[in-house]
């Protein structure tokens, strides 16, 4: 196996052997958001002509799923192998950085999609959902997943404890998830907040990724398409030239 092969394959295994962890509790807190906010807002929202509630918001659960395990999956196992010190027999081997970048962001886009489908297997029993342009859900998916497994990997390079990472988490991530559209259309905001989340690259990813359940979006999907695409290209350089350079990695 080339070095790639066989680190994508650590990840990989990395999540999967506390996969009760990794995988099922992510999708039950989806379970939870679902049967709640379902619940309560099913006869007094709706979003769109002739789309229930619950079936808007079963798009959004399964797209927030995706971006927060992948960002999870790529930060958590640089900060470990930092901490526990195993981190230099991952830089030992005649590894580039694009061995590097692609193994790491890889296997997070693996566990974003695997939480992502659970998410969707389980909760599209509660809501009719349709397939107006599949292209679309498996584009922004992917996209989405490699732009927060990026993300997750520039955290792990940049923090040095735990605490560092999960301020990142906690101010930068949840927040541009939260406010991305996930639970409501930003129609349904005041103009200020509207044009405040036209500002969150997370905000076309879930609109993209809704779009391709329903047809319908707040903005036209190649708009978000272009957008997300750009994101990810200067998210993925500078993470690239971080590992290139070793920055916090090699001393």
């Amino acid at each position: 196996m080339t070095g790639f092969q066989t680190l994508f394959y650590k990840e990989v295994l990395r999540f999967w052997k506390v996969a009760t962890q990794t995988i099922t509790a992510p999708i039950l807190t989806a379970m939870l958001y679902l049967l709640i906010f379902g619940h309560v807002l099913e006869d007094r929202v709706q979003v769109y002509p002739d789309v229930k509630y619950t079936s808007f918001l079963i798009p959004g659960l399964v797209m927030m799923s995706v971006l927060q395990n992948a960002f999870a999956n790529s930060s958590s196992s640089l900060i470990q192998s930092k901490i526990t010190g195993n981190l230099v027999f991952v830089l030992l081997p005649p590894l580039s950085h694009w061995d590097m970048f692609a193994a790491y962001v890889l296997a997070a886009v693996v566990r974003g999609l695997a939480v992502g489908l659970g998410v969707f297997v389980i909760t599209a029993w509660f809501a009719h959902l349709s397939f107006v342009a599949p292209v679309w859900i498996v584009t922004f998916a992917l996209l989405g997943a490699a732009i927060l497994g990026t993300m997750g990997l520039i955290a792990g390079i940049w923090a040095e404890k735990f605490d560092q990472l999960a301020a990142f988490q906690n101010f930068l991530i949840m927040p541009a998830t939260f406010l991305s559209g996930v639970f409501y259309s930003i129609h349904s905001l005041p103009p200020f907040w509207q044009a405040v989340s036209h500002f969150n690259p997370f905000f076309y990813m879930i609109d993209g990724f809704r779009y391709g359940f329903f047809g319908k979006s707040d903005i036209h999907p190649v708009t978000s398409f272009a957008i997300v695409a750009v994101f990810f290209a200067v998210l993925a350089t500078f993470a690239i030239n971080l590992l290139k350079g070793g920055y916090k990695l090699r001393h």
